[in-house]
């Protein structure tokens, strides 16, 4: 059993409900807004006006980068649906831009149901 972390563009967070539920996984958790930032410098203004070489853009864009508003999606899923789940968000938020996001697959020890009490992979499902 694994759990994954996705972070991702808040835009695409519909497109990715719907390519989850597409490969069997109806249910996780997200968390409305995290802020995060990347390795490099952005600003989604800023970086247009860089590319057009604009002065002022290039001033603007600053030593720092700014904190980006993401999506945190958690997924608890069965270690043979890993691969699919991994490849549905990155077919659905990769465009080739900063930003896009990271997916972490961690180890999940077990995973019980409040209501019920049951424990294990059933519970996934």
């Amino acid at each position: 059993m694994k759990t994954i972390m996705a972070i991702i563009r808040i835009d695409t967070m519909n497109e990715t409900k719907r390519a989850l539920s597409d490969v069997g996984v109806p249910s996780f958790t997200a968390t409305g807004r995290v802020f995060g930032r990347g390795k490099g410098k952005w600003d989604a203004k800023v970086l247009e006006g860089v590319k057009e070489d604009k002065p002022e853009a290039i001033a603007l864009l600053g030593p720092e980068p700014r904190l980006r508003p993401q999506r945190l999606l958690t997924i608890d899923v069965p270690d043979a649906k890993v691969k699919t789940v991994v490849k549905a968000i990155l077919e659905t938020n990769q465009t080739g831009q900063p930003g896009d996001g990271k997916i972490f697959v961690l180890p999940a020890t077990d995973t019980y149901r409040v209501r019920t009490g049951e424990k294990g992979e059933d519970v996934l499902d």
